[in-house]
């Protein structure tokens, strides 16, 4: 197959799961160009290594407004000059792909609009890989956008209070605006493609729409067991961020009994660096030894999993979980969350520990593995196997050329 690739991805889960379906999809003879804004990572598993890349002026500034009334108008100005400029953006890289002679178009998902236009434009057929919908629209995370400003009493009296009121009105139309746009864009595409069963529901609630799950997997040349002795850490994977929900995780550890191991966490960057200092601040007062890294090596990631006693992972609502299954493949066992996708990548008593989202729960995990060495062996050793059984990059590389076929297939017949 001739494969057409569009996405905006920042570095993380999204760009990596999408690095490992193209490296896959061409080392089995596909050929494959991908398209991308500037604004998407370029640096983070550059598709460049791999494939043809084109990169398409997104011209989007931000709209900015001074005082309260422009502040009112320019927060629905920017929404509605976003997404002008995806459409000329998805417009232009449209005309390249349709001219190229493509069989079909493979689009991930976006930053900023989370389903963008370019199943409208493109003339072949087309699939969309959602990793999951707009989560700060459709979710109380951390709180919904439609729900009504508190005023207070008498706040119609106060003129501030009438402009907030106006503002947030203004405001929440974008969002509606928004949110038609993306309802729009998502009917367009032949397929819908979800990384998980609890995405697959989240994008029927958001948009609507039916999807099929086509699971993600570990690329074993990289992720794998080392001889190595274990240091007495735990490890954390995520962004700094407070969506992966560090906090918990720490004051989980500020529960265990001594001698309380230390926590590395590993992320791909900070968001905002303020929260860091947070998690910095929170561990000092629960005396948890706090190690966060930014932006290291895949390599140093590997070998500080394989020397950790177990991964500790509880992001709110986690679309799928790839990294407990990077874990495992390193012979790491897992203490989670039972929330989101993660319930169909741990499995309790199997290769790790599931446990309700109450901090002395996760404490009581983790002392339960730490003082049985063996107990906590025999869940790494099966989450090793299990991995290679089931979540292979290979058969993840056979789910998505499987996908892709019959899309490809359909649109022929």
């Amino acid at each position: 197959m001739k494969i057409a690739v569009w996405h905006n991805l920042p570095s993380g889960g999204g760009k990596r799961a999408l690095h490992q379906h193209v490296k896959g999809l061409t080392q089995r003879g596909h050929e494959i160009e991908t398209w991308s804004p500037p604004g998407a990572d370029q640096s983070y598993l550059p598709l460049s290594d791999l494939a043809r890349e084109h990169l398409v002026p997104l011209a989007w500034e931000h709209v900015t407004k001074k005082g309260l009334p422009g502040k009112i108008r320019g927060a629905c100005l920017d929404t509605f000059a976003m997404i002008r400029a995806f459409e000329e953006h998805c417009r232009l890289c449209a005309k390249e792909i349709n001219g190229g002679g493509f069989d079909l178009l493979y689009a991930a998902s976006s930053r900023y609009m989370a389903v963008a236009p370019m199943g409208r434009y493109v003339t072949i057929p087309k699939l969309l890989y959602l990793q999951e919908p707009s989560r700060p629209l459709y979710e109380a995370l951390p709180n919904l956008p439609w729900a009504a400003p508190e005023l207070g009493t008498g706040a119609w009296k106060k003129p501030r209070a009438v402009a907030e009121f106006l503002g947030d009105f203004v405001y929440v139309h974008g969002l509606r605006y928004l949110v038609r746009e993306e309802l729009r864009n998502i009917r367009a595409y032949d397929a819908v493609l979800a990384n998980s069963y609890f995405s697959r529901e989240s994008i029927l609630r958001a948009y609507g729409v039916n999807s099929s799950v086509c699971y993600l997997g570990v690329d074993l040349e990289n992720f794998s067991k080392q001889d190595v002795v274990k240091d007495g850490t735990v490890i954390g994977v995520g962004s700094f961020n407070r969506a992966k929900n560090i906090e918990f995780v720490i004051r989980a550890l500020g529960q265990v009994s001594d001698p309380r191991p230390p926590l590395i966490w590993i992320g791909n960057y900070a968001s905002p660096n303020s929260y860091l200092n947070e998690l910095r601040t929170l561990a000092r007062e629960l005396q948890v030894e706090f190690i966060p890294k930014n932006m290291i090596s895949d390599r140093e990631m590997i070998q500080l999993l394989n020397r950790s006693l177990m991964m500790l992972y509880a992001p709110r609502l986690e679309p799928f979980g790839l990294t407990p299954l990077e874990a495992n493949a390193c012979g790491v066992p897992v203490v989670a969350v039972a929330e989101g996708g993660i319930r169909e990548t741990v499995l309790d008593g199997v290769n790790g520990l599931l446990v309700d989202p109450d901090e002395a729960a996760m404490a009581r995990g983790v002392e339960q593995l730490r003082d049985d060495p063996i107990y906590a062996g025999a869940l790494g050793d099966n989450g090793w196997k299990g991995v290679r059984e089931k979540w292979s990059l290979e058969s993840s590389i056979d789910r998505i050329e499987g996908k892709l076929l019959q899309v490809l297939t359909a649109a022929r017949s």
